[in-house]
């Protein structure tokens, strides 16, 4: 067995469990603490976090799951590990689907609009905009925390039968 079908499937899993981790911190925590203040200072935390995920520790575990679960499955394949490398190959398709899709495609679009939102005065108004962004923030946040739950648990799958 080479090397990159040693390494590779740990990279995967530690990978995939980082960031189901960050997932799954929003879900039960995070958005609910927001949604328990005032809804001012809830939009202008949001503004502040999404402003900060865009950085160096946070880019290998969203960015480069996808890519080390593909080819992971490749280097698998390559030495006859076709069984291992199908859960790979399982793992790769649902996070790329239910975590880095729908955060591109929803999440993503959702806090670039709450970015340019001006923060109003009115506490009923600010209210109405949180509550209009948190309930289906956090309805595909979970969509995607499942997704990489699932992909670490295909990727583990995939580690227990590499013979």
């Amino acid at each position: 067995m080479m090397i990159s079908t040693r390494l590779l499937p740990l990279a995967s899993l530690l990978l995939a469990a980082a960031v189901f981790g960050f997932f799954y911190a929003w879900v039960c925590s995070t958005m609910w603490g927001l949604d328990a203040t005032d809804p001012a200072i809830a939009i202008q935390a949001m503004q502040a976090m999404n402003a900060s995920v865009r950085n160096a520790m946070f880019f290998p575990a969203f960015f480069l799951t996808p890519v080390v679960l593909a080819v992971t499955a490749a280097a698998l394949f390559r030495e006859s590990q076709r069984r291992a490398g199908l859960w790979f190959a399982f793992a790769t398709a649902v996070y790329a689907a239910g975590g880095f899709g729908v955060t591109a495609l929803v999440n993503v679009p959702m806090n670039e609009a709450l970015a340019l939102v001006e923060i109003p005065a009115s506490t009923d108004a600010a209210k109405q905009i949180w509550r209009s962004y948190s309930a289906p923030w956090q309805f595909w946040n979970q969509v995607r925390a499942v997704a990489s739950g699932l992909a670490v648990l295909l990727t583990g799958i995939g580690l227990i039968r590499i013979t």
